[in-house]
C-alpha cells in the first residue's frame, strides 16, 4: 500500500506540540491571529511576541510569533494546513515550539 499524500511534519510529530507561526512584522502577526481565532475558535486565545533576532537591538531585526497551542483533541491534518496557509500567506512559516 502506498501513501498518497505528502506532508511536511516529521517523523516524531506530536499532536500536542504548542506550534508557532513565525511571521515578518507585528501587523501580519496580529492579521494571522485574527483570521484563525475567527476562522479556527477551537484554537482558543492566541500569543503575539516578539522573537528578537540573537545578537540584533533593532527593532527591525525582529520575527514575531502567533504562539498556537493545541486544541483539545490534538493537532489535525486541517488545523495544520490552516496555518500553514495563514503563515504562509503573511511570507512566513510554522515551526513546533
Amino acid at each position: 500500500m502506498t501513501d498518497d499524500h505528502t506532508t511536511d511534519q516529521p517523523d516524531a510529530f506530536d499532536p500536542n506540540a504548542r506550534q508557532l507561526l513565525v511571521l515578518p512584522d507585528r501587523d501580519a502577526a496580529e492579521e494571522a491571529a485574527e483570521e484563525l481565532s475567527a476562522n479556527h475558535p477551537d484554537l482558543g486565545e492566541l500569543e503575539i511576541i516578539r522573537d528578537a533576532l540573537a545578537g540584533e537591538d533593532d527593532a527591525e531585526d525582529a520575527q514575531w510569533l502567533v504562539v498556537v497551542e493545541p486544541p483539545e483533541d490534538g493537532w489535525t491534518p486541517g488545523h495544520l494546513r490552516a496555518l500553514d496557509a495563514v503563515a504562509a500567506e503573511a511570507d512566513g512559516w510554522r515551526e513546533e515550539g
